[in-house]
């Protein structure tokens, strides 16, 4: 209580507060000389002064010129000092890039109440009963070194909002020498105990708008500020789990793992098909799920269970336990409170540990026959299976089956099946297959984790969805350029903002893509070039380079789902080419990148270790360091 309360109120004896007023309207420039300026032009306006009204008013333009030339060197100042996130501050003020959405909120109790209850509607469908229960004895629990604290203490992003107990980071952060020994021996007495304090449990949810008009309670996504020193605990207790992984577990899991990516699953995933279709006479469904509020779903008991059969210590898993119970919640809008309400279920939403324990949750959810593929990114999940039509909807009933028992609930909107048939005789129709009862609608594109894919496997639709939202953001390119800001400045913003865009997921589609697409993508390549008079690499020679980049990072993970499509050759300088018929196949991801690695400089080092067995590689680590470059070259 002592130290909440030191923690509370240090900040109104250590810091200086002051008060700054802004309007929604203010200009970025807006400065004292120019605010001088403008009221002395009104004070002539209304003297009825001609000459007057006149030199004030030119006396006011030639001040925001200066003050916006003041403001722009200032940009350009932030850049030069790799002072990013105020150079982008400046740049979205310019631009008026992104602005806030200014969606106020209802503060009516009724509502944040409503709200509440809304938030924690599956705490009712829990019948799994809380038991405490305190780790054996002989069992070693997790300790942490006043050394980890410490570096814990010191990486907190001082900006980052304050949870339930109004400590905000600022504090915790400058105090870490002083804090380190007592939040030690907290959260040491915490992991020994399997016990968490119910003031680091507390939830206070903030609503935000999914849409710019919400209409229902559905349409505000709760976002949960927890206690930040109970982060810095998370990501300690993170840290241990991570290294505590089986190698058992599901490699088709994208999301929440080092190495993995969207462009990993969907690569994955096309692959898979691709590979089917390139036999004769075959052709592939994927059926696409997702989840009605998966964080919010899941039941604690039956997540203790699995962390138990994935081997992990028994007192941490009693202390996770303890940690997803009994946990205060309530919903805030401004300065107005819900009342508090104690949840047993689900995994709040904005803690460090939730992701990782929802993965966890779901890794026993693999396909029964070997046909299907089940490929996961946290809550969307994609279905892929081949000609076998009876496993293909045997494992959807399975599928079914496995959310019901974990109390996981399939969203109804967003369950879509993409059939890829290239055959010309395709016989009777593809009957559709029900999920409960209900019928999934079959549809010729689905957007899967960014990517649209469609039923002929073409990517005019993914590439023209790119485009259009390249060009929008040209706008703001060519705001940067009136305000005369420097050719480097303009050229982060292109990298940042519009080919970030443009090659978003680029190692998966280009291959396959049409040469009209190709040409309208380097089409907005070189209008920016245009814009901001500097040389602009292609999208080809990107492409290049991610997948080089991609590939070097598979052959290092041995756990990755595609590192098996990566063998040497004996005579241990190439890989082996992927076997290929069709074009699609031959141009997807995996055969090129083979083919680019084949085509670069030979790593001795690298192909050393890979045709070593697993077993052995470890021991090459320490005499010869693996350094792995990309190399631009063309194939």
């Amino acid at each position: 209580m002592l130290l909440h309360h030191l923690l509370h109120y240090s900040p109104l004896y250590c810091f200086i507060f002051v008060q700054i007023t802004t309007y929604p309207n203010q200009k970025p420039w807006m400065n004292k000389e120019v605010r001088l300026l403008l009221k002395a032009r009104n004070t002539a306006f209304r003297s009825d002064d001609a000459m007057a009204y006149s030199v004030s008013r030119a006396n006011l333009r030639r001040g925001i010129i200066k003050a916006k030339h003041c403001y722009k060197l200032k940009v350009e100042e932030h850049f030069s000092n790799s002072d990013p996130r105020r150079m982008w501050q400046g740049i979205q003020s310019i631009s008026d890039y992104k602005p806030r959405n200014s969606t106020p909120i209802t503060t009516d109790v009724s509502f944040l109440n409503e709200l509440n209850h809304f938030y924690a509607r599956f705490d009712r469908d829990n019948r799994e009963t809380q038991t405490t229960t305190r780790p054996p004895a002989d069992n070693q629990p997790l300790s942490l070194t006043s050394t980890d604290v410490h570096a814990a203490l010191s990486r907190i992003n001082a900006r980052k909002a304050a949870g339930p107990d109004g400590t905000p980071g600022r504090v915790l952060r400058a105090c870490a020498e002083q804090l380190t020994g007592v939040f030690t021996d907290i959260f040491n007495l915490s992991l020994a105990q399997a016990a968490v304090p119910a003031c680091f449990k507390a939830t206070s949810i903030v609503p935000v708008p999914k849409h710019s008009s919400p209409t229902g309670l559905n349409d505000y996504r709760p976002v949960a500020l927890t206690p930040i020193i109970m982060k810095c605990f998370e990501r300690l207790v993170l840290a241990h789990l991570k290294n505590c992984l089986p190698p058992t577990l599901d490699p088709y899991q994208f999301a929440y793992r080092s190495n993995r990516s969207t462009e990993d699953a969907v690569s994955t995933a096309l692959h898979s098909v691709l590979t089917h279709l390139d036999n004769n006479n075959t052709y592939a469904r994927m059926l696409f799920v997702d989840f009605s509020s998966a964080f919010n779903s899941v039941i604690p008991s039956k997540l203790n269970t699995k962390l138990g059969d994935l081997g992990f210590n028994t007192s941490l898993r009693h202390w996770i336990m303890d940690f997803l119970t009994n946990r205060p919640q309530y919903v805030r809008s401004g300065h107005t409170c819900s009342t508090t309400i104690t949840l047993n279920t689900g995994v709040p939403q904005g803690c460090v540990l939730s992701p990782f324990l929802y993965s966890l949750f779901t890794h026993d959810c693999r396909p029964v026959h070997g046909s299907n593929t089940i490929i996961k990114f946290a809550d969307d999940t994609a279905v892929i299976s081949n000609n076998d039509d009876t496993a293909y909807r045997e494992e959807v009933q399975h599928l079914a089956a496995w959310c019901g028992d974990n109390n996981l609930l399939l969203n109804t909107s967003k369950k879509k099946e993409l059939i890829v048939d290239f055959r010309r005789e395709r016989g009777s129709t593809h009957n559709p297959i029900h999920i409960n009862g209900m019928a999934v609608e079959r549809v010729s594109s689905f957007k899967f984790l960014g990517t649209h894919i469609t039923e002929d496997l073409s990517w005019s639709t993914n590439t023209s969805s790119l485009v259009k939202k390249a060009h929008q953001r040209l706008f703001f390119l060519r705001t940067l350029k009136r305000h005369h800001l420097s050719s480097a400045v303009l050229m982060n913003f292109y990298r940042c903002v519009i080919e970030s865009i443009l090659t978003s997921s680029v190692s998966v589609w280009y291959g396959n893509c049409s040469f009209a697409d190709r040409k309208a993508l380097q089409r907005v390549v070189k209008t920016a070039q245009r814009i901001t008079r500097c040389p602009l690499p292609a999208i080809e020679d990107v492409q290049r380079k991610r997948c080089l980049q991609r590939a070097h990072g598979i052959l290092k993970d041995s756990s990755h789902p595609a590192h098996r499509l990566f063998t040497l050759l004996p005579s241990g300088r190439r890989f082996r080419s992927l076997r290929t018929r069709t074009s699609r196949l031959r141009n997807s991801f995996f055969p090129r990148a083979v083919s680019l690695l084949n085509s670069t400089p030979p790593n001795s080092e690298l192909c050393l270790s890979l045709s070593l067995p697993l077993s052995l590689r470890p021991l090459l680590t320490p005499p010869f360091p693996l350094h792995i470059t990309s190399h631009p070259s063309s194939p």
